[in-house]
């Protein structure tokens, strides 16, 4: 078993080693994993964020001793707060997305193995005790018009899971990464009436398998990403999208969080 950072700016977390394979999932800059498995070019890794697993290229990351691994996941996080933003080092400049860690960041310095790099853009530094619904839709609306991307956690591509799991991850709260998983947390609101802003709305199919997520922005409004990241209305049948004047998804149930 081994430990790694991601030391790119955004790279894809594959289901299996290849790179024609599905990618299910992303990982961000400074975000850490364990190392499962070894395939060639190919590590087979569990976030640390959330515990998903899935393969990287063995040349996107970054390895990390056992004891940086463990003061990294015991130290409270800096985030990049800007929805792209550079980071500049003596040798080159990389480009990072909103969510992005900056990893023994202090005083506009963070540093990946040997490099450290300069941070001149905003940070948030998240405490799960001054987690707060509004704060949850504002982080939400910086992905507004963001296209659809399976596997996605970035303003250049999200899903809808990728959508509620960074609008929750800027306030401290680390959500699991797909729907149905994170339909698992929380308390049940039982009517749409009683929902407030932040509350996670879930959506299943035909067969009742929860398929899609979003957030309340009102009792009867929620962003969520679907084609792009967009702001429809909803009520207790599900989302009423006005273009097409049809219902897209059918409300399962209600979770919040906080």
């Amino acid at each position: 078993m081994g430990y790694g950072i991601c030391h790119l700016s955004v790279i894809p977390v594959r289901a299996e080693a290849g790179h024609r394979s599905e990618q299910v999932s992303q990982l961000l800059f400074g975000e850490t994993f364990t190392v499962t498995d070894e395939s060639g070019d190919w590590l087979r890794i569990r976030c640390s964020l959330d515990g998903y697993e899935g393969f990287i290229q063995r040349s996107q990351q970054t390895p990390l001793m056992l004891v940086e691994f463990n003061e990294l996941e015991k130290a409270k996080p800096n985030y990049c707060y800007d929805l792209v933003q550079l980071l500049v080092n003596q040798q080159s400049v990389t480009s990072i997305v909103i969510g992005s860690r900056l990893p023994w960041y202090r005083a506009g310095i963070c540093r990946i193995g040997n490099h450290n790099f300069t941070f001149e853009g905003s940070t948030v530094s998240p405490d799960a005790q001054t987690f707060s619904g509004r704060l949850v839709v504002e982080n939400a609306y910086m992905y507004l018009n963001a296209p659809y991307l399976w596997g996605g956690r970035s303003p250049f591509g999200i899903d809808c899971s990728g959508l509620t799991q960074m609008a929750f991850k800027l306030c401290g709260i680390h959500l699991k990464r797909d729907a149905w998983m994170q339909a698992e947390a929380g308390d049940t609101i039982h009517l749409l009436d009683e929902a407030k802003p932040g509350d996670l709305a879930f959506f299943d199919n035909e067969e009742g398998r929860i398929t899609h997520v979003g957030i309340l922005t009102a009792k009867n409004r929620i962003i969520h990403a679907s084609g792009q990241v967009r702001v429809d209305s909803i009520d207790h049948q599900g989302i009423f999208n006005a273009e097409t004047r049809r219902y897209t998804h059918n409300l399962r149930l209600i979770k919040r969080l906080s």
